[in-house]
């Protein structure tokens, strides 16, 4: 992983809210520098641009179906991140002179409390820098210190961004029992 650690210290850990003051500085595999950090509220107007700017394969691929505008209720949903069971960790560059989003990891948390289920998508012209992997390394060191278990997730057969990200990344695959289209990436945490 290319994230530089805060800086040493011999405090005692930060409460869960003091996540909101974690980033990292990562360096891509073309160079390219990018922010991580959690998401936030103030993040609601890039997350929708972020959104919109997909081409209409890249939402199918994220969100399982396509539309032409990001409803309220899908960037409500999004942007409720709630540390531990929901959390989100943005990726942020300067693109002429403004600080634009272009990758995001989350997880969400399964009913039981043991698994959580996980999503990455990353902007057509930020692919094949390794930005995916970066965030998933992100999200997957996260989830093991909340003590979550296995990681999951539910993505179209067709994905082959995705096979190849979770194959990387150590994720078995199998097909969707319920639905022959979908495939399901799980990870042992």
């Amino acid at each position: 992983m290319n994230a530089q650690p805060p800086a040493a210290s011999h405090e005692p850990p930060l409460p869960p809210t003091a996540l909101e003051g974690t980033h990292w500085i990562d360096t891509l595999r073309d160079g390219t520098r990018v922010l991580i950090r959690p998401l936030r509220a103030e993040d609601r107007e890039r997350e929708e641009a972020f959104i919109e700017r997909l081409s209409g394969e890249s939402r199918r691929y994220r969100f399982l179906s396509d539309f032409k505008e990001v409803s309220p209720a899908l960037m409500q949903q999004l942007m409720d991140v709630h540390y531990p069971e929901r959390m989100a960790f943005v990726a942020l560059a300067h693109d002429n002179g403004e600080l634009r989003e272009v990758g995001i990891s989350r997880y969400s948390a399964t009913a039981d409390g043991k698994r959580c289920e996980c999503a990455v998508t990353v902007a057509e012209d930020w692919r094949h820098r390794g930005l995916g992997v970066t965030l998933m390394q992100h999200l997957i060191k996260l989830a093991r210190r909340n003590g979550f278990k296995q990681m999951f997730s539910i993505d179209d057969a067709d994905n082959e961004p995705m096979r190849e990200l979770a194959r990387h990344l150590g994720f078995e695959r199998r097909l969707d029992p319920d639905d022959g289209s979908q495939v399901i990436h799980t990870l042992a945490l």
